[in-house]
């Protein structure tokens, strides 16, 4: 599936060294075919005041599409 610039989606694993868990909101900000393998994306991530806390590339099978039934939650970045 491709996804479409600026489309938020969601992260399907942790990736601990930028703090992120599985469930995080990452907007789409850039797109990387591959020709022989698996497409990539840049994500922007922002905290919940709208501020840039990371910016990571990823494959494409670390991401999936908002849903309906899904619903938005707070947590605190953690810190280790």
């Amino acid at each position: 599936m491709k996804y479409q610039l600026f489309e938020e989606v969601v992260l399907k694993k942790e990736f601990p060294d930028q703090r992120l868990k599985e469930g995080d909101i990452a907007t789409v900000v850039e797109y990387h075919p591959v020709s022989d393998g698996e497409d990539g994306y840049s994500l922007e991530v922002f905290n919940a005041v709208g501020d840039t806390i990371a910016v990571i590339t990823v494959p494409e099978s670390s991401i999936e599409t908002l849903t309906k039934d899904g619903i938005f939650t707070v947590r605190l970045l953690a810190t280790g």
